[in-house]
């Protein structure tokens, strides 16, 4: 029996292919029926997918083929013709359902893209949504960041702290390695190291504001990264650094201040900025990010309010201090000022009482003397005496004037007078030193002027003879010429006196004096000066050589009182000058019968002495009341003569007639009159006083009075009012 040594193979090579096949087709058939079930699983879960019938339909499909493979496993054997038909039905209905799925899926597709379209936009838009959600969390950190700094630097007022401040609290929030403001000089061309945030570098330093790197960024309000080696950023060691961090700058505004000049702040005329730079710690990766350069920006804004409003409060405090110190100074002045007010008063008593007194006293005794047998060149002497004596009084009561004008105490005293007379009493007066200086002195009146007036006649005469004196003093040669008009209505406006204003009427008129003079003349420019008090002229031609004094103020104070205006004209040295016044007098016969009681008429004197009249003189000063008492006995008078009010009453009688009284004080009439309880007995009353007061003591009880100082010839004419009408106002 012969061996064989080959193998022969368990399956033949075709069933071999059939077998895998076989395998094969089951596997396929599983896992087509597998498929089916995943996608059931997926409609039943997924409730918003649009396209349910499509899965279905293309479930449909997989198991058609799954059974299309599964049926062909038994084709691999000897099969009916059963078996083939279901093969062939299997086929064609996949056949059908495929061709049926592919052309449904042309349609479905592009929506399916669309999807996918809707799904990438959502995305986008969620990413978008982070980021901007990423930059609200950034924008509110540094908000808080910023009300936090705002908090820290607005919570002094103090410029020193607030800087300090701003620097620490960047310093910390951005974890700065330094920090430094540059501040500009006075001068504006430099910049100077003022704070830094480790205090470790010495302020002062200074770089020129020109440079590149600052002029940078002075250009915009935005933060600017500059170069770690810019001379403003050379601020830390960099001993063991290798690699500097980055360095930002912004500007600070330093806004103008129109209304308040800053004393340690640079000249704000033009804008100016202080330069903050900030730098990152050295040796590190960090940069700087977009939220912490807007941080920067916001917090440089609120550094530059805080500023000025703390410069504002440091100037006001400074204005108040100020203030405070002009407020000492003007209380110091008040003080002074009241003192001397005080020192003037106290001046102005003892020229009333102590020079006064005495100057009534030699103008009593010398008219008195004057009634006397007198050779001719005593006469003249004791005439000499009287004029002189007459002018210091008015000199004094110049003064006293002058006092009561600053103050507005002073009032006219108005009453009837001739006003022809006093231009005439006023002529004499002047006519004996214009016959020496050989002067031709010349008066006229206009035929309408009135010959009684109401007004104050002696501060009229005092106007009108300070003027004159005037024009024949400043005249060594010529003439002067004096024109009294009574001016009409047309005529009161004169473009010379812009600022005269007249008010004419039915009962008063305006009386126009002009006074010409061919004297030495004014300089223009000396003319506004002439009614200032104590002021001289400036020319040496036309200055006074008697020195300055009070005339032209006081008569312009007088003129101003009257309603009416002064001025002068000259056309220059040496071609004379003119003096032109208008005053507001009144009618007499306009005058209402509480006027009447105080008009000064002319007097016919019966008689020139009263002898046997028994008169009672009170006066608590010496000297006048001897000289009062001499004139008195000098007319005939029995005179008793007492110093005060009690010696008064004790000695008065009802065969006392008159009571001549200068006492100090309203209540002497009442005390008098009450002593005497018939009114046939009771005495007259008049009162001897300085004060200009005359129609307030007539209210008070007394029945006339007169004015010092006193001569012969007013006391005569005083008794003889006095007797005839019962009542006087000399």
């Amino acid at each position: 029996m012969e061996t064989c040594n080959c193998i022969e193979p368990q399956w033949p090579p075709d069933e071999l292919l059939m077998k895998y096949q076989y395998i094969s087709d089951f596997f396929i058939a599983l896992a087509y029926f597998s498929i089916p079930l995943e996608l059931i699983y997926f409609v039943k879960k997924s409730a918003v997918f649009p396209y349910k019938w499509v899965l279905v339909q293309f479930g449909a499909f997989i198991v058609l083929c799954g059974a299309t493979h599964l049926i062909n496993l038994w084709t691999f054997n000897v099969h009916t013709k059963t078996v083939a038909i279901v093969m062939t039905t299997a086929k064609v209905l996949t056949a059908a359902v495929s061709c049926a799925t592919a052309l449904m899926l042309v349609h479905i597709i592009p929506d399916l893209l669309s999807v996918k379209t809707r799904e990438l936009f959502l995305k986008n838009k969620a990413a978008e949504l982070d980021r901007e959600m990423g930059i609200i969390r950034t924008q509110e950190e540094t908000g808080r960041h910023v009300r936090m700094l705002t908090h820290e630097i607005r919570s002094t007022l103090n410029r020193h702290t607030i800087l300090k401040t701003t620097l620490v609290e960047l310093g910390r929030t951005l974890g700065l390695e330094e920090c430094a403001l540059w501040m500009p000089t006075r001068s504006g061309l430099e910049l100077q190291l003022s704070y830094t945030l480790r205090q470790q570098n010495p302020v002062g330093f200074t770089v020129p504001i020109q440079s590149p790197a600052i002029n940078q960024v002075f250009s915009t309000n935005r933060v600017v990264k500059i170069s770690p080696n810019s001379p403003v950023a050379r601020i830390r060691p960099a001993a063991g650094n290798y690699m500097l961090g980055e360095v930002v700058a912004v500007r600070v505004p330093l806004l103008h201040l129109n209304n308040f000049q800053i004393h340690d702040w640079p000249e704000l005329t033009t804008k100016r900025y202080a330069l903050m730079v900030l730098m990152l710690p050295s040796d590190s990766a960090r940069q700087w990010h977009v939220h912490e350069l807007e941080l920067v920006e916001v917090v440089a804004d609120q550094v530059a309010v805080a500023l000025s409003h703390a410069a504002i409060l440091e100037e006001s405090m400074r204005a108040r201090d100020l203030l405070m110190e002009q407020n000492v100074a003007l209380d110091h002045a008040r003080r002074e000022a009241e003192t001397a007010v005080r020192a003037r008063n106290d001046f102005l008593a003892v020229m009333n009482h102590e020079m006064r007194t005495p100057m009534h006293g030699i103008i009593a005794l010398s008219s008195l003397l004057l009634e006397t047998d007198l050779t001719p060149e005593q006469r003249l002497m004791i005439e000499t005496i009287l004029k002189s004596s007459n002018l210091l009084a008015t000199l004094i009561n110049d003064v006293l004037d002058l006092s009561r004008l600053e103050d507005g105490s002073l009032e006219l005293d108005y009453a009837t007078f001739n006003l022809h007379s006093l231009f005439k009493e006023v002529l004499n007066l002047i006519k004996p030193v214009a016959s020496v200086k050989r002067l031709f002195v010349t008066l006229n009146f206009s035929s309408d002027l009135p010959e009684y007036a109401v007004g104050d006649e002696k501060r009229l005469m005092q106007i009108i003879l300070n003027i004159i004196g005037n024009a024949v003093k400043f005249s060594k040669e010529g003439s002067v010429s004096i024109s009294a008009i009574m001016a009409k209505p047309d005529s009161l406006r004169d473009p010379r006196a812009p600022d005269f204003f007249p008010l004419p009427g039915d009962s008063n008129f305006y009386l126009r004096v002009q006074v010409k003079d061919t004297g030495i003349g004014i300089s223009p420019q000396d003319i506004p000066k002439l009614f200032t008090k104590f002021t001289e002229s400036q020319s040496p031609a036309s200055r006074n050589p008697g020195g300055s004094g009070l005339g032209l103020a006081i008569c312009k104070r007088f003129v101003n009182l009257m309603e009416g205006n002064i001025w002068i004209e000259s056309e220059g040295i040496g071609k004379g000058s003119t003096a032109i016044f208008y005053v507001k007098l009144a009618f007499p016969a306009r005058l209402n019968e509480s006027r009447l009681t105080q008009m000064r008429l002319p007097l016919k004197l019966g008689q020139t002495s009263f002898p046997g009249l028994k008169v009672l003189l009170i006066d608590d000063k010496g000297v006048s009341r001897t000289a009062t008492k001499g004139i008195l006995m000098h007319l005939g008078c029995d005179v008793t003569a007492v110093s005060s009010i009690d010696e008064c009453l004790q000695v008065i009688t009802k065969d006392h007639k008159v009571v001549l009284m200068d006492v100090d004080g309203y209540n002497v009439a009442r005390l008098v009159h009450d002593k005497f309880l018939k009114h046939h007995e009771k005495p007259l009353i008049i009162a001897l006083t300085s004060s200009t007061a005359k129609e307030s003591l007539l209210k008070v009880g007394m029945d006339g009075v007169v004015s010092k100082p006193i001569s012969v010839e007013k006391m005569r004419v005083a008794l003889a009012q006095l007797l005839e009408h019962k009542k006087i106002l000399q």
